[in-house]
């Protein structure tokens, strides 16, 4: 069931956000000694945490894998409407964090918190192709969760039976549809 990979594959990510924040906590132990060796480095780790934490770990566990799972289920449906293309927005994901995982070694890294945005990538702001790769990577998890809720959107339009309307499912349908629109 791709219910279940989301599950793996959001729990494998939030292994590998862990062992980041598990560096950023040993860097902050000891203020002055730079156990990272650089503040470059330790920017680039703190980039890699929230993005891995926040786009491939929480968004995957609780929209891909429950929402593949109860949504079908309170709709008392067999599957989604589109199957398909809710496999391919899953295995978009993989990629998309071997891309991000890839920029924070590629040169100095992707050290620049939140605003990861185009001009930075320039060569003026940050000469390395650690911000393109970075880019990328989200923009490829954004086109997999883009492919996700077209499915639970027309999954919540199309397959309730006669009686349960709009009024009538459960709130958790709801906050998919709501999270997804």
């Amino acid at each position: 069931d791709i219910g279940s990979l989301y599950l793996m594959f959001g729990m494998w990510s939030g292994l590998v956000g862990v062992g980041y924040s598990m560096l950023i906590r040993l860097s902050l132990m000891h203020p002055g000694n730079l156990l990272l060796k650089s503040d470059s480095l330790y920017n680039v780790i703190v980039t890699s945490h929230a993005l891995v934490m926040i786009f491939f770990a929480v968004m995957p566990l609780l929209i891909g894998a429950f929402g593949n799972w109860l949504v079908p289920l309170f709709l008392s449906a067999m599957d989604l409407v589109f199957p398909r293309i809710n496999n391919f927005s899953f295995w978009i994901l993989p990629s998309a964090l071997y891309l991000l995982l890839l920029s924070a070694y590629v040169e100095d890294g992707v050290g620049t918190g939140w605003t990861i945005y185009p001009p930075l990538s320039s060569y003026t702001y940050h000469s390395s192709p650690a911000v393109d790769l970075a880019i990328l990577s989200l923009h490829l998890a954004g086109s997999g969760s883009l492919m996700g809720a077209i499915n639970f959107l027309t999954s919540n339009k199309s397959l309730p039976v006669d009686k349960m309307k709009g009024e009538r499912s459960v709130l958790y349908v709801w906050s998919i549809t709501v999270t997804a629109f």
